[in-house]
């Protein structure tokens, strides 16, 4: 009996992949996965970034292209994210501003 029109479970569909292995992109890491690596996008496919965070901005070499996803390697940082770019001041600085402000006000 020959079967026609069905389709196996997990059969493989061929997205078309718009990035290539060796490719380097420049890219935001917009989510962060369930094992800690960033995601990113190009043209909405979806690239595993290890060893970035949210919103950090980085410069990729894809690494394996799958069918569905790729994994990339962040080659350098692009620019810092937001957060890193504004120092908190550090204890010592604060008691010196303190002290100067007491020291103006004798």
């Amino acid at each position: 009996m020959v079967r026609f029109g069905r389709r196996r479970f997990g059969g493989r569909i061929n997205i078309p992949r718009p990035v290539k292995e060796g490719e380097e992109y420049d890219v935001e890491i917009n989510e962060v996965g369930s094992r800690g690596d960033g995601i990113a996008r190009v043209k909405n496919f979806v690239i595993f970034v290890s060893n970035t965070r949210q919103g950090e901005k980085a410069h990729i070499k894809i690494r394996e292209v799958r069918n569905r996803f790729a994994i990339g390697e962040k080659v350098e940082a692009a620019e810092k994210p937001l957060e890193e770019a504004v120092e908190e001041p550090t204890e010592e600085e604060i008691t010196e501003e303190k002290t100067e402000e007491e020291f103006e006000e004798v």
